[in-house]
């Protein structure tokens, strides 16, 4: 624990930080899930990607992530419309 009183608004403000990063890592993690529920539909694409870009604004994502990460929803995405299109005999 800290002692200096500078040092302990630090850790204040530190813990304060991280409830708010949670809480944008959270809504991403609860917008993918959801699109993996509903099967890569496009207004739960959308929102995943919405989500990335909030935590990119609030600097909680690199940009390079932000990114990377975009790129690996709608792959997600696309490979379930691909499902879906495939017949079966």
């Amino acid at each position: 624990m800290p002692i200096i009183k500078s040092a302990k608004k630090k850790l204040k403000q530190d813990r304060n930080k991280a409830k708010l990063n949670s809480k944008y890592i959270l809504a991403y993690k609860k917008a993918f899930k959801n699109l993996k529920k509903q099967k890569g539909s496009l207004k739960a694409l959308k929102e995943v990607q919405a989500q990335i870009d909030k935590a990119l604004k609030k600097n909680i994502f690199h940009k390079n992530k932000a990114n990377r990460l975009k790129s690996q929803v709608s792959k997600l995405a696309r490979s379930f419309s691909k499902k879906k299109k495939v017949k079966s005999n």
